[in-house]
């Protein structure tokens, strides 16, 4: 154990030091309260975790949620890339986009959600959601990539007729990838707590968001944190293996 924590990051001992802190300040007010129903103790929800996971629906639960918030958070990084790449080209296109832009940032996502449950089927409705939390997001720090793309480089691949493939790669990706990497691991989280939300208020059938709201009803605190801490390793698991995944395909292209 010495030796594990001798060689350990200092800043990942001090991450656990903190989690460790925080956990046992959740145990001292869950011990002050004393009632479950209000607070559970941390112990509570491990035992509960180490319980929830055998029961029959708890897979079909957790991948109901994940593959549509997966779906909405994939779809607004794609749009998001095309937008953004073709909004920082053609100063008309981000104009056109500005309104849009506008609303879908400051309408509340409460008025979003109860909007489109008259629209659409429920179960489409946590695709959405994500989609439009993300969308910004990505499609902002695209543009703000492609505008801050060194001047004098454009210029001189204008003027030796550089192919748009090459300016692409060796122009355009650089200076937009740390946009990209950071809005996106922004996003993901961002999804995880909008589409879970509108699952919660949607009241959608074999949802996570279902869960928390059985839990909340019945005041059952453990199962309330449980599933919350679930959500919790889901996004930093998703927002890990993004990041991952990214990262492999920056590197794929830049070989290119």
């Amino acid at each position: 154990m010495i030796v594990f924590i001798r060689y350990m990051n200092k800043n990942t001992l001090y991450k656990m030091l903190s989690v460790l802190l925080a956990l046992v300040l959740w145990q001292l007010i869950a011990w002050k309260i004393d009632m479950d129903m209000l607070l559970a103790s941390p112990l509570d929800v491990i035992k509960r975790l180490g319980t929830i996971w055998k029961e029959p629906q708890f897979i079909s639960t957790l991948a109901f949620s994940f593959f549509r918030i997966t779906m909405g958070f994939l779809c607004a990084f794609a749009a998001g890339i095309v937008l953004g790449a073709a909004a920082g080209s053609l100063h008309f296109i981000e104009i056109l986009l500005w309104p849009y832009l506008i609303a879908i940032k400051n309408v509340p996502i409460a008025s979003f959600i109860i909007l489109f449950l008259l629209w659409m089927n429920f179960s489409q409705l946590t695709i959405l959601i994500a989609f439009l939390i993300a969308f910004p997001v990505i499609y902002s720090n695209v543009l703000q990539g492609i505008k801050s793309t060194d001047r004098k480089k454009k210029e001189l691949a204008e003027l030796y007729h550089v192919p748009w493939n090459r300016r692409l790669l060796y122009i355009y990706l650089p200076s937009v990838k740390p946009y990209i990497l950071s809005a996106g691991s922004i996003a993901v989280g961002m999804t995880w707590k909008a589409g879970v939300a509108a699952e919660i208020i949607g009241l959608i059938d074999g949802s996570i968001g279902e869960m928390l709201y059985n839990a909340k009803v019945y005041f059952q605190n453990a199962d309330l944190l449980c599933w919350t801490l679930i959500i919790i390793i889901l996004s930093v698991c998703s927002e890990k293996l993004f990041r991952f995944l990214l990262k492999a395909t920056f590197k794929g292209v830049e070989k290119l």
